[in-house]
């Protein structure tokens, strides 16, 4: 069997069974590969095999630029060739920072067919990170545009530079494309190393994860899978170039099914142009981060797409209530899919599953999911972990620059996420939280996610995150950094609508004791930076300070006085609120 046959056999397994998981996990098993190159043995042979769009981007004019599976493979071989011809090697690192344009997609396939290895990196990055990326990354070469250009201090140290438009110093990427279209096949296995990436860094310095030739292009056929994809789909994933959740879902799942990828690249997120895109260009797949759902919910989501039929979520948990907004409005679920840069989606709410609201889903096909305690036993409550015997393939090879935190993440025969989950009676999955997220408050555990989800309930909280506060009684309170929604104001009113719509819906030792409305710290991939808040507040308490925004419980709404009197006031009151609050379609 080529590789090739055994890499479409396991992928027909996964379409053939698209709405049965019990089945697609029963039948499913990883492809055993040898020599292997995703760029040659899969893409080309869907360039062969047909002439349809690969990938259509639009820009903030209005322009569309498209692609065909040919015109890819035949740009991203002239573009192999150049890079061959002017010494990048097998193995070479390439540091690739370029924004949602046609070049990026060229640069990956030609990387790969010529065994080099691509340091994706968001075009976000300051000139201090791009020196980090260099140094510990060993990088090589590089692919960018006249913004990136500047932010490399010293150009010379590198080879190969291209620029997107031309730079100085760089060559003009355009030129590479003349090169012949002939370039003799670099072998590779699925055991090659393909890409490096710079974790996010939610609490501490951005780790190197490595994976191979088999690790994510072969992983992700459980991507493909959790999405929904088919053949004739176009499919639009929200994400920002340079983070592993771009090749998720903009390169690696929707080219595994041979689908379309549609591209908005532009300078800024508009809810409202993303709705306009989904009806102009018959969208029937989509994904996107739980941020921008809310933005979506805001902007009033309208008339559903044509064209619309699944639609998902990753990257954070996705909140009930915006479900439930979203299934209101177009007669689709919202499916949460759970996994990280180190691996593809672990656990998914797949097409035909019953989506239980608050579940990120069951295990996916290929991948065998426990919890475990602090001791290493399988538990109904613990830390999300992968069974390594066998070894999933789309599990990272490991952290390349941490052997101390490798061989932990790696103990006992599984591979530790990190991240805190129950499993229930009927083999879902919840998500509780970050492993350093979770705390403790008067010896109960309180998982920021969980009260999270009910303050972003309330219609006036855009974004909540919440912290432990040290307490001298009980080591630590609930604290939540909110952002409102526009037009509302920061008042103690306004604190304790808050305060009084989470007492009714948790249980008082889960309360929110302390609030503050503040905005979030990010990573450059947009998750909340929850260690900021966390050394914040911690420095705070030490000092006995308080911001001129934040409210404590037990000063807003004293000990035995009634608990619904201005929330009462403000739902009596919708005509004041406007576009404050979420829209119920």
């Amino acid at each position: 069997m080529t590789p090739t046959q055994a890499f479409e056999r396991a992928r027909d397994i996964l379409i053939k069974h698209r709405e049965d998981l019990d089945r697609a996990r029963a039948e499913f098993r990883w492809p055993e590969l040898g020599e292997f190159n995703w760029a040659w043995d899969w893409f080309e042979v869907l360039a062969q095999r047909n002439d349809k769009p690969a990938i259509h981007i639009v820009r903030d004019s209005g322009e569309v630029r498209s692609a065909t599976y040919r015109e890819l493979a035949d740009r991203s071989t002239r573009l192999a060739r150049w890079l061959t011809d002017h010494g990048v090697a097998r193995g070479d690192r390439i540091l690739v920072m370029l924004t949602n344009v046609m070049p990026l997609w060229e640069t990956v396939l030609a990387a790969m067919k010529i065994g080099a290895v691509i340091i994706p990196a968001t075009p976000q990055l300051t000139p201090d990170d791009v020196d980090d990326r260099i140094a510990r990354g060993n990088v090589r070469h590089m692919v960018t545009d006249p913004d990136g250009a500047r932010k490399l201090r010293n150009p010379e140290r590198l080879g190969v530079k291209l620029a997107v438009g031309g730079a100085p110093s760089f060559t003009l990427y355009e030129d590479a494309l003349n090169a012949p279209a002939s370039l003799a096949r670099v072998p590779t296995r699925a055991t090659d190393p393909l890409l490096l990436y710079f974790t996010s860094g939610t609490t501490a310095k951005p780790k190197l994860v490595l994976h191979t030739h088999g690790s994510y292009p072969v992983g992700h056929l459980t991507t493909m899978y959790w999405l929904g994809l088919r053949e004739s789909d176009v499919h639009e994933n929200i994400s920002s170039p340079g983070w592993a959740k771009h090749a998720w879902s903009s390169f690696f799942a929707p080219w595994n099914a041979g689908a379309t990828i549609l591209m908005h690249d532009a300078s800024r997120f508009s809810a409202k142009r993303t709705l306009e895109i989904l009806h102009e260009h018959g969208v029937s797949t989509m994904c996107a981060p739980p941020t921008v759902w809310r933005m979506l919910v805001l902007e009033s989501l309208g008339k559903k797409p044509s064209e619309l039929r699944e639609l998902a979520s990753a990257g954070e948990p996705l909140n009930p209530e915006i479900i439930e907004t979203v299934r209101a409005a177009w007669g689709i679920t919202v499916r949460d899919g759970y996994g990280q840069t180190e691996t593809t989606a672990q656990v998914g709410n797949s097409p035909g599953l019953y989506v239980k609201l608050g579940s990120m889903g069951r295990p996916l096909p290929g991948y065998e999911v426990v919890l475990l305690d602090s001791e290493g036993r399988e538990v109904d409550e613990g830390e999300v972990a992968l069974k390594l015997s066998p070894r999933p393939t789309g599990l990272m090879v490991g952290y390349l620059d941490d052997e101390q935190r490798d061989r932990a993440a790696m103990a006992g025969g599984y591979y530790r996420t990190g991240d805190e989950a129950r499993i229930d009676d009927d083999g879902y999955i919840h998500f509780v939280g970050r492993g350093d997220d979770v705390f403790k408050s008067s010896d109960y555990r309180i998982s920021p996610f969980e009260l999270e989800s009910v303050l972003l309930e309330h219609h006036l909280v855009a974004e909540a995150a919440v912290v432990p506060s040290p307490d001298p009684l009980r080591l630590s309170v609930p604290k939540a950094f909110v952002v409102l929604v526009p037009g509302v104001p920061e008042t103690a009113e306004t604190a304790r609508s808050i305060f009084e719509f989470c007492n009714d819906r948790l249980a008082a030792y889960n309360r929110v004791r302390r609030l503050e409305f503040a905005s979030l710290p990010k990573t450059i991939s947009g998750k909340i930076r929850r260690v900021e808040l966390r050394k914040l507040e911690a420095s705070r308490r030490e000092k006995n300070e308080r911001a001129v925004s934040e409210f404590w419980l037990d000063e807003v709404i004293p000990r035995g006085e009634g608990a619904h009197s201005v929330s009462g006031m403000i739902a009596a009151s919708p005509a004041s609120l406007g576009k404050m609050r979420i829209p119920k379609v």
